[in-house]
């Protein structure tokens, strides 16, 4: 079955304004519920690293629209544990996951070259920006589980903000580091197996290292962010 396309919208600064102000005071749940109200589910895209608590944003979407596909950015140097994680969750909460993924000859160069240790930035770009620059055409709303308190960049974010011609929402956006841990203890959300072996955020196995919040990224450099949010 062909699924008909939805043709793109830009929306107003006025328009994200009105929804930044509607969205702000509602729970995580009713944000992700009304967002089906504003925009049809073929006009979001929803990313997802399957990374340290990747389960919070997934377990949210799941209990309201299990239509939703989750696209998860394969840039081929995932921990083992993380793509097992992905399974698991995909398994529990019923997840239809797509999976998006360099162009074999680039995806190869930064093999041969090991890119990120010389150029970290590039090798992101090539692994992880542009495959999801390919596809973010063809949606208006990207969702992303990014939280306020993660880093200082974060901290700058509004729930909707336009950014390189895509609405990004931030649902989890105010969530504190508290009430995510509650709501995981209280949903018995499981962690990543990594996050026992002291990794609190991770992303690729070549430049990640155990340490807290986003300091085990990039084998503790000063680099914060892969680019995919900048």
């Amino acid at each position: 079955m062909i699924e008909t396309a939805i043709k793109k919208r830009v929306l107003s600064s006025e328009k994200i304004a009105e929804l930044n102000e509607k969205y702000k005071p509602l729970s995580v749940s009713k944000r992700i519920a009304e967002l089906y109200k504003d925009f049809d589910v073929k006009e979001v895209m929803l990313t997802s690293s399957f990374a340290a608590t990747s389960a919070f944003l997934l377990h949210a979407f799941s209990k309201v629209n299990q239509a939703q596909k989750i696209y998860f950015i394969d840039t081929g140097y995932h921990f083992t544990e993380t793509l097992n994680y992905k399974e698991m969750l995909s398994e529990l909460y019923g997840l239809q996951v797509a999976s998006v993924r360099a162009d074999a000859y680039e995806h190869n160069f930064t093999q041969k070259d090991k890119t990120w240790t010389k150029n970290p930035d590039f090798c992101c770009s090539i692994n992880k920006v542009k495959p999801l620059d390919l596809i973010k055409e063809r949606f208006t709303v990207w969702v992303s589980g990014l939280m306020e308190w993660q880093s200082d960049h974060r901290s700058t974010l509004n729930i909707f903000e336009q950014r390189n011609n895509i609405l990004k929402f931030y649902p989890l956006l105010d969530v504190t580091e508290e009430e995510r841990k509650a709501y995981i203890k209280k949903n018995h959300l499981p962690f990543h197996p990594l996050v026992a072996k002291g990794y609190s955020s991770i992303g690729c196995k070549h430049c990640t290292v155990p340490g807290k919040g986003r300091a085990g990224r990039w084998n503790n450099s000063p680099k914060t962010e892969c680019g995919l949010h900048l």
